[in-house]
């Protein structure tokens, strides 16, 4: 291959990556409004999105600015982060099948909720279930970074990672089977389904730092995937710092899906789905894969919300439930795409 067609190449890939990144760009745009604009309540359009500038207290400017709002903008930061998490993990372990919650991070922020909800400490303060998901979140980190080692490799990470996740899901069926509540035991069953509901601007505060440190910090690494792909040998001659690769993608993820567990429940399935419907559009390039999946997850959460809202707008779908529904049959037919192609 001579320089010119190489050139020509890269050419193609920046072109469709720019129209991969406006295309997305204007779905989230749209899909943000429209979450706007969707409620139990049905409002008149150009009322709904003037109540957003306007000051006062008219209770549509307090539902547009205080409910609908904060929704939305959780919808699509938890969804962004979630859709880059997922890029960062099937570009760094290499295996189109890996997603956020390999590491166990969410159960373990999970277990932290739980706990909070369980003690009744939950009720002392509107974040204080919140706080306890993120310190849950962090003693996963804790965990795998002393199973794991400074020097294990990518193998021992998901082995560590797989081990916190099944400890966490002990600790959280024990605190269920031994609840002397059972008002306790239904909210914490209905917390761990994943909503948006009634979340307010302090959870947009809380996850928001965290989410965008961490998508920061798997952005920084889009080199490095890249250069994986040709191997963990072929890249650290070629300058890539492994360890570093390493501790960087966990605390990025930990970040992140900490952050989200904590103030939306468990949410599966973006970080798996949405790399793989985009991959095609970047040519499998896990450098433009970063920035176009976390628009990615972002669209997506967003229409899933929307979606609880509008498929039975009485009953309080969750969505957690939704995503599952639609993300484990598409689960199962990756493994049998992988399995046909094995067999090839």
């Amino acid at each position: 291959m001579n320089e010119t067609t190489s050139q020509t190449i890269r050419q193609r890939g920046a072109r469709g990556l720019r129209l991969t990144l406006i295309a997305l760009s204007l779905l989230v745009a749209v899909l943000f409004v429209t979450s706007l604009l969707i409620g139990p309540i049905s409002m008149p359009v150009g009322e709904s999105l003037r109540a957003l500038f306007q000051g006062g207290e008219d209770p549509l400017v307090l539902v547009m600015r205080e409910l609908r709002l904060p929704r939305a903008v959780l919808a699509a930061l938890i969804g962004a982060g979630l859709g880059l998490s997922g890029a960062a993990m099937q570009g760094y372990l290499r295996n189109p099948l890996a997603e956020p919650g390999l590491l166990g991070v969410s159960g373990a922020a999970a277990v932290g909720a739980v706990l909070s909800l369980q003690s009744g400490i939950a009720a002392t303060a509107a974040l204080a279930l919140p706080f306890a998901g993120l310190g849950g979140a962090l003693v996963a980190v804790f965990l795998l970074a002393l199973l794991a080692g400074p020097r294990g490799g990518s193998l021992t990470l998901i082995l560590a990672g797989i081990g916190v996740s099944a400890l966490a899901g002990a600790m959280v069926a024990l605190t269920l089977n031994l609840s002397p509540d059972p008002f306790a035991a239904n909210e914490i069953v209905f917390w761990m389904l994943g909503s948006l509901t009634d979340r307010s601007w302090d959870h947009v505060l809380l996850a928001l730092p965290f989410i965008v440190l961490g998508s920061a910090m798997l952005l920084s690494q889009g080199r490095a995937f890249s250069a994986l792909t040709l191997g963990e040998d072929v890249a650290a001659t070629l300058g890539v710092n492994l360890t570093r690769l390493r501790w960087t993608v966990l605390l990025g993820v930990a970040a992140i899906v900490g952050a989200s567990t904590a103030v939306a429940g468990a949410i599966g399935f973006v970080g798996l789905v949405v790399p793989h419907i985009l991959r095609r559009s970047v040519g499998a390039r896990p450098a433009h894969l970063l920035p176009v999946s976390a628009l990615g997850g972002a669209a997506l959460l967003l229409a899933a919300d929307i979606a609880v809202r509008v498929i039975l707008p009485g009953r309080d779908l969750k969505l957690g439930v939704l995503l599952a529904i639609l993300g484990a049959p598409f689960f199962l037919h990756l493994i049998l795409r992988t399995r046909l192609a094995q067999q090839r």
